[in-house]
């Protein structure tokens, strides 16, 4: 991987923390806005293990994730992420990951129903600015 690109892309996840994750749904796609934490270029999310993307990611892996960009500013890097999603249940990890805005949804690192979402890019595509041609990550 080239290394100026692997540093573009994680400088970019490092500072945005919310996106969409889209899962499919009786093959239909479904998006949410999520919080994504990450180590290296694999990212995770924190989720209750009784949500319907739960559901969703058993019967299919593959989700597509878009971080990046706002509405301010179109000309700010943004990266479209096709991944593997598997779940993570590695207390060291949720205690990593936890944070106090996801109180609303679990009541603390501990929680039984808390669970992280993992999710391994296959295809990375970074985008300097909005209708900026891609530059492309593969695994």
């Amino acid at each position: 991987m080239n290394a100026d690109l692997k540093q573009k892309i994680t400088a970019m996840i490092s500072n945005h923390k919310i996106g969409t994750l889209a899962t499919i749904r009786d093959n239909r796609p479904y998006s949410r806005f999520m919080l994504f934490f990450h180590e290296e270029l694999t990212l995770y999310c924190a989720t209750n293990k009784n949500t319907h993307k739960m559901q969703d990611i058993h019967a299919n892996p593959r989700v597509h994730i878009l971080l990046g960009m706002d509405a301010v500013d179109f000309h700010k890097p943004y990266v479209e992420m096709e991944a593997e999603a598997s779940f993570e249940d590695n207390s060291d990890l949720k205690q990593k990951f936890w944070n106090a805005k996801l109180s609303e949804w679990m009541k603390s690192p501990e929680d039984p129903d808390y669970l992280l979402l993992k999710l391994t890019p296959s295809i990375i595509r970074y985008f300097e600015s909005a209708g900026s041609d891609p530059e492309v990550w593969e695994r």
